[in-house]
């Protein structure tokens, strides 16, 4: 159950890492003072990396829950 943990936590810190990287890539572009167009494209363009990013750290964290109950 030490394993559950290990991965799960291996998965947050991937999926933590990835919504660092949206967040940067959308207050880069905010910074260029884009016209609203391109801002917009940009922004769609980071959605898919936020999404999924949250959904590997909320599986990541879920996998921490479930090997600290059988743990316990």
């Amino acid at each position: 159950m030490v394993a559950l943990v290990w991965i799960g936590a291996a998965l947050t810190v991937i999926g933590f890492a990835g919504l660092v990287w949206s967040i940067v890539q959308v207050a880069r572009a905010r910074r260029e003072a884009l016209p609203d167009e391109e801002l917009r494209d940009r922004v769609r363009r980071a959605l898919p990396l936020n999404l999924g990013s949250l959904f590997v750290s909320f599986l990541g964290l879920m996998l921490v829950l479930v090997g600290v109950i059988l743990a316990g």
